[in-house]
């Protein structure tokens, strides 16, 4: 099964107020496995880049001036995303801000249909805990050290990461009952089996070995057994029998 995960980089919160998208990357999984195809573009917004939005993610006006709108991008973003699911964190942000884009375009929106959110599965999988992605980077051992600021490319491969354990983690491919059933044949019919007797071993002192023990006993000085003379006398016994 072919998905896709992806995130975006914006120029605020609110596609309705004139926020557009500056950024998106996108990651092909097939079969829950990164297949290492990706789709990077940035895009000029055509509007001021507010201070507060590229504290978050870096980019400038000056290094989004030469990058070219959304619409000369969206043949080959369509092209990579086909028709498989989107998986995105908080997707109906990032696909509230796709579909202003499409329709920017003249395109048809994405289908919510199409949605994966992996906020919502970590909330369903994880009540009360955090549920940022550096959290669930944390959570499962994904390495983040690269994620100095939001960058939508970045935070996709890390999320694709994120997603597949939310979905059940690595083993998920693994064919299990192929191997078990492989092996079948090869188990022994329990009307078959072979019993092996063996000889007993022999766990009775030697005379020898009681004789050490003996010597060994009366070198101890002061013992705090041999304070209990009857308790002495019932050890020299069970020795000597």
């Amino acid at each position: 099964m072919r998905e896709i995960v992806f995130d975006t980089e914006t120029t605020g919160l609110d596609p309705s107020q004139g926020d557009r998208i500056v950024e998106i990357g996108c990651v092909e999984l097939v079969n829950r496995c990164e297949t290492g195809r990706t789709f990077h573009a940035y895009f000029n917004p055509g509007r001021a880049m507010p201070s507060i939005a590229e504290q978050v993610h870096g980019l400038s006006d000056i290094f989004l001036s030469d990058k070219p709108g959304f619409h000369e991008r969206v043949e080959d973003l369509l092209d990579f995303l086909e028709d498989s699911p989107l998986i995105a964190h908080n997707a109906m942000f990032d696909f509230a801000f796709l579909n202003h884009e499409m329709g920017e375009c003249g395109r048809m929106h994405v289908p919510l249909s199409r949605m994966i959110d992996t906020l919502a599965l970590s909330k369903a999988r994880h009540p009360g805990a955090k549920h940022s992605l550096d959290a669930l980077c944390a959570r499962y051992g994904v390495d983040r050290s690269q994620r100095v600021l939001h960058g939508a490319l970045l935070d996709a491969q890390l999320l694709a990461q994120v997603y597949v354990e939310l979905t059940g983690g690595r083993q998920i491919g693994f064919d299990i009952a192929a191997p078990m059933a492989a092996a079948q044949p090869q188990r022994l019919n329990a009307s078959a089996a072979v019993t092996i007797v063996r000889t007993p071993r022999i766990h009775v002192a030697s005379a020898a070995e009681q004789e050490r023990h003996r010597a060994f006993i009366a070198r101890l000085v002061d013992p705090l057994w041999a304070q209990s003379e009857t308790w002495h006398d019932e050890a020299v016994s069970r020795v000597d029998a």
